[in-house]
């Protein structure tokens, strides 16, 4: 029997082991993304082992996640602020190490994505990323938005762009409680954003 890489909570599955639900959802993870969803043993990674476990939930958790990040409104820059924003909060390791490569590569700057990482306040340049990012760190700190940052998002997103951007907010989190409860760990090569995590 093959050693599984650690995973304290819930042991990773292998898609044979899964039943044709598992399985048929397991193969729209790994179309969607390719090997760098996969550890070194042939499992899946990150919060999709959880998917998979759970395979009815799991299938309507990848759809919504699908839907939030390609199928919106909202330019991809600024979904990136939202999530890593999120992952911050929740110092999710794992989405931190999968989407703060990501917000550099669609265009927001290094030194903002490193300080939403420390905690501090970011050196915006662009309006509308700051916009993006107060509502992620309002909804993520508070789980409400006082009116000055519902406003200022609102006139950059539009209603449906809002509904949107909550949303997204409120899937990353479930994804970081996943993470977290399951304590999923980073691929062996990669460095903890934070070192108390």
């Amino acid at each position: 029997m093959t050693q599984r890489a650690p995973m304290s909570r819930i042991p990773y599955v292998r898609r044979d082991e899964l039943g044709p639900e598992g399985q048929q959802l397991w193969d729209s993870i790994v179309i969607g993304r390719g090997d760098q969803v996969l550890t070194a043993d042939g499992a899946l990674a990150g919060p999709f082992n959880a998917f998979v476990t759970a395979p009815d939930a799991g299938r309507r958790l990848s759809a919504l996640g699908a839907t939030l990040r390609f199928g919106t409104s909202i330019e991809r820059r600024l979904s990136e602020v939202a999530i890593i924003t999120i992952g911050a909060r929740w110092r999710a390791e794992f989405e931190w190490w999968a989407h703060a490569p990501m917000a550099r590569e669609h265009g927001v700057a290094g030194a903002v994505v490193d300080a939403i990482g420390r905690g501090e306040d970011p050196p915006f340049e662009a309006d509308d990323e700051r916009a993006v990012y107060l509502v992620a760190r309002q909804l993520g700190d508070a789980g409400r938005l006082d009116q000055e940052t519902y406003d200022a998002a609102h006139r950059l997103l539009g209603d449906a762009g809002m509904v949107e951007l909550v949303s997204l907010c409120g899937y990353y989190t479930l994804v970081s409680f996943l993470l977290n409860a399951f304590t999923v760990p980073l691929p062996p090569d990669a460095l903890p954003m934070w070192a108390d995590s």
